[in-house]
């Protein structure tokens, strides 16, 4: 016998189990059965059906007659089990609690208060023409070699690398000719009747309880609302004309709107203009000349909208950053230019060219915002890069310009400087570090002394416009401010620091960044980053 075959039969030894051994009494319950699946096709579905109604034919009568109990209480309360019964009365449970604590109308209150859709009022959206390409196709499949690319040259503009594909309109003068409307349009003669009324401006202080009533008498309607330009507003301002309240707005991309509430030419009496390329950081209207409206922007150039001759005239040009200007003279026709280099110019409209007199660095990067003493005019204050500074322009030169005074306690980059708008006592500084400072001028000593520090949010992030609190050229003491605090609001403080008022409604629903009040009228501005104006106004004295 082979070797393979003994371990063969060994090994079926071993398997084997031995049946002459003692059996192993095991519980029943432990004992596990093999299933199997038995499939006979002989088996018919009546066959099934007479197997089930024995199974239940042999079930204990108490069993039956309890199950048949159950299935007629199910089915006289709509065929539903006891489960789903008690779910319905927790439902019901649920429902009655959130009914006593009124969660229910919260609810329904929540979705009546959400932000409302923004106004169609304005400038119309142009659909633009989609371009038709020609088909792409392979140059390897054309047996056709790549073209050889040659990288583009590096920007030369380091302070706006991504900007200077960007045109700048050509020098000289430009004509008023509305982008919004059809090439033969011309300008509409009521434009022209309200630039040329002559208007005085009203230096009248209220007391404070007066001047409170007053501003809660503004109001703001659904037609108060309106697109005036088309991408995010910088600058704002209101003519002084009080028959109608007429309005300007510079927007990001070198637009300036005008806007005329009640009007019904243009676009619910907006025109809009192209005199920039770059943002419109600063305007103002002319107060010895109201047909004029003055406008800087950071593409270098400076303009002067004449209605009368419906021409954007070329006031002062550079290559780029200008950022804000005001008036040195009474007429209006001496300016004070701030640019993004740390330079100030001062510039004489009645010298023929679009050059400067004089040109002077304050030693400092940038100059945010400049403004002129109103009784002294010789006098300015420089918003420049954590501090500001007061000059006298008699005494500057072309380097090292010393400051008659400094107003220090900033902590970052400071957006801007006014003097109040009647004695020039007080300046009124915006600060990054979200303060407020109002400081004493009255003396002009070295380092005016500080009167009240207020805390406000100014972190208005990348995509809106700086705040700048202004003041109220009415009131001595009293400036506006918009805020990041929601419900949206614009707030109007005192000099001493007090909230004199907030201005919320339903019509008002995003961050309102540039503000201004009417210089003769009971009326306030706010401009937000569509391109749209929100006006408050007293309906007693019309529109």
């Amino acid at each position: 016998m082979s070797t393979r075959q003994i371990k063969r039969e060994a090994t079926m030894k071993y398997l084997t189990p031995d049946t002459n051994a003692a059996t192993v009494r095991r519980s029943s319950r432990r004992a596990v059965f093999p299933k199997r699946l038995d499939f006979s096709p002989d088996i018919t579905d009546e066959t099934v059906a007479k197997k089930k109604a024995k199974t239940k034919n042999e079930m204990p009568a108490k069993k039956r007659i309890k199950d048949e109990d159950e299935l007629d209480q199910a089915a006289n309360v709509g065929g539903l089990s006891a489960y789903e019964l008690e779910r319905l009365e927790n439902i019901r449970k649920n429902q009655a609690f959130l009914s006593s604590i009124n969660l229910l109308q919260a609810r329904e209150d929540l979705h009546q208060t959400t932000r409302p859709k923004p106004s169609q009022r304005g400038l119309r959206p142009q659909s633009a023409v989609k371009e038709v390409l020609p088909p792409r196709k392979s140059l390897r499949l054309q047996n056709i070699p790549a073209e050889k690319l040659i990288l583009p040259k590096e920007p030369t503009d380091l302070l706006h690398p991504d900007l200077t594909s960007v045109l700048k309109k050509p020098s000289g003068a430009l004509h008023m000719n509305p982008i919004n409307q059809d090439g033969d349009f011309k300008l509409p003669p009521e434009l022209l009747q309200l630039f040329s009324e002559d208007t005085k401006e009203e230096k009248r202080k209220l007391d404070l309880k007066k001047y409170i009533s007053a501003l809660k008498n503004l109001k703001i309607r659904e037609d108060d609302v309106v697109k005036v330009v088309k991408d995010r507003i910088f600058s704002a301002a209101f003519h002084p004309c009080s028959r109608n309240l007429l309005l300007a707005a510079g927007d990001k991309w070198g637009k300036v709107g005008l806007w005329n509430m009640g009007a019904e030419w243009g676009d619910d009496g907006v025109l809009l203009f192209e005199p920039h390329s770059r943002p419109v950081s600063s305007m103002a209207f002319s107060r010895s000349h109201p047909n004029q409206l003055l406008s800087a922007s950071y593409d270098g150039s400076l303009r002067c909208m004449d209605v009368e001759k419906a021409v954007f005239d070329d006031v002062y040009d550079i290559h780029d950053g200008l950022k804000t200007f005001a008036f040195m003279s009474h007429d209006c026709s001496t300016l004070l230019v701030g640019n993004l280099f740390g330079e100030v110019a001062i510039v004489d409209r009645r010298t023929p060219g679009n050059s400067h007199e004089s040109l002077h660095s304050l030693n400092t990067k940038a100059v945010r915002c400049v403004d002129v003493h109103p009784l002294q005019m010789q006098y300015f204050v420089a918003a420049e890069n954590r501090t500001v500074s007061i000059y006298d322009s008699r005494y500057l030169k072309k380097t090292q310009s010393k400051a008659v005074s400094h107003l220090n306690g900033h902590a970052l980059s400071i957006t801007s400087a006014y003097f109040s708008p009647c004695t020039g006592n007080r300046v009124l500084t915006s600060c990054l570090d979200n303060h407020i400072r109002i400081y004493d001028t009255s003396l002009l000593t070295t380092e005016p002394p500080l009167i009240k520090s207020i805390s406000h949010d100014m972190q208005t992030g990348r995509w809106l416009s700086k705040f700048s609190a202004v003041w109220d050229p009415k009131q001595e003491d009293c400036f506006v401010v918009g805020s990041m605090k929601r419900p949206r609001r614009v707030e109007v403080f005192h000099e001493s620091g007090q909230l004199l008022h907030s201005f919320l409604d339903e019509n008002l629903g995003t961050v309102l960044s540039v503000t201004a009040f009417h210089p003769t009228r009971n009326a306030l501005l706010g401009g937000n980053s569509s391109g749209r104006m929100h006006v408050f106004h007293s309906w007693n004295e019309g529109q």
